[in-house]
């Protein structure tokens, strides 16, 4: 069996060992369309871009400054609910949903980070932003760093949730990554395993974020479910192949990095065994004058599996001029 075979199964075997049976979630109502049916805890709202490109987005608080909030892979806005709740009395606070997620539309692109980076700097001049402080989740802090590298004069702060972009691959680990992600193995993903994918994002996953595995089950019989797959196989393309790990020395703009330390995603557990600690010091050693947050007993959703810390160091992030 060759080494990427053996990875495959590797892969296939962790998401089938964390969790007892589905029962629960064999009689959720099925979806007509993502952007009808799921439900948002804050009234949602939509932009229209270029290239007919329709944002979805919630915009909460009243705060003099923006915190503008960018999900992960494979995820959606409400990923943000414990942070919004929290912080919207002292920011604004705005999140969206990617185009090919959630309730965006959802137009095959290329899933590039030029790509996301570029719709998010025009959906803040379609709102009329000016500048804004990013906070961004796994893929959504790569983005966001690609946005401060290629708009800067949009971005005031970064705060960086256990990003993508800090973890080195060479040329045969991208090979790996493009080859092991397709449409049909997202769009065919088995009840048991999406339950157990979601849960090996936490170090102990709170009855609070159930709701993500039931959105995720529920989706598959949605209109839009096909092309929200190709927006998925397409980010993890567009991560590999616009990597930053060596653009971390230009960002000049004040940076928080967030790391659980007990991140099963990062490093990858499969393809760079090590510990996150080592790959979070690593990113906060390049970008000159970041800080850095390890919480413990928290996973890759640290946002919302340690919400109280997480939302106190962002306001003492910010409590320094």
């Amino acid at each position: 069996m060759t080494t990427k075979q053996l990875l495959a199964l590797a892969l296939a075997m962790a998401s089938l060992s964390l969790l007892p049976g589905c029962s629960a979630y064999e009689k959720l109502p099925p979806m007509q369309s993502m952007r009808e049916d799921l439900s948002y805890p804050f009234a949602v709202k939509y932009v229209d871009l270029q290239d007919d490109v329709s944002i979805a987005y919630v915009d909460e608080g009243q705060g003099e400054k923006v915190l503008l909030f960018v999900h992960g892979l494979g995820s959606y806005l409400p990923a943000w609910t414990r942070n919004i709740e929290a912080l919207k009395d002292d920011f604004r606070c705005i999140a969206i949903d990617l185009p090919g997620y959630g309730k965006s539309s959802k137009a095959p692109h290329s899933g590039q980070m030029t790509y996301y980076a570029d719709v998010v700097a025009e959906f803040i001049d379609s709102l009329g932003l000016g500048q804004v402080s990013m906070v961004g989740h796994s893929m959504g802090g790569q983005i966001s760093m690609t946005l401060a590298l290629r708009h800067p004069s949009k971005v005031q702060r970064l705060v960086l949730a256990a990003p993508a972009g800090f973890e080195r691959f060479h040329p045969g680990q991208k090979a790996w990554f493009r080859d092991v992600m397709s449409v049909r193995g997202v769009k065919l993903t088995p009840v048991e395993a999406i339950q157990n994918n979601l849960a090996h994002n936490f170090y102990n996953m709170p009855a609070e974020a159930d709701f993500m595995i039931r959105d995720r089950i529920a989706m598959r019989s949605a209109s839009d479910f096909d092309n929200y797959c190709h927006a998925v196989v397409r980010s993890v393309h567009g991560m590999v192949d616009q990597a930053v790990i060596d653009k971390l020395g230009q960002i000049r703009q004040p940076t928080l990095i967030v790391f659980g330390e007990n991140d099963n995603l990062i490093p990858n557990r499969y393809l760079n065994p090590g510990r996150t600690v080592e790959i979070a010091e690593y990113g906060q050693s390049q970008i000159q004058g970041s800080q850095l947050v390890m919480i413990p007993k928290a996973g890759h959703f640290v946002q919302f599996e340690k919400a109280e810390i997480f939302n106190q160091s962002i306001r003492d992030f910010f409590s320094v001029q």
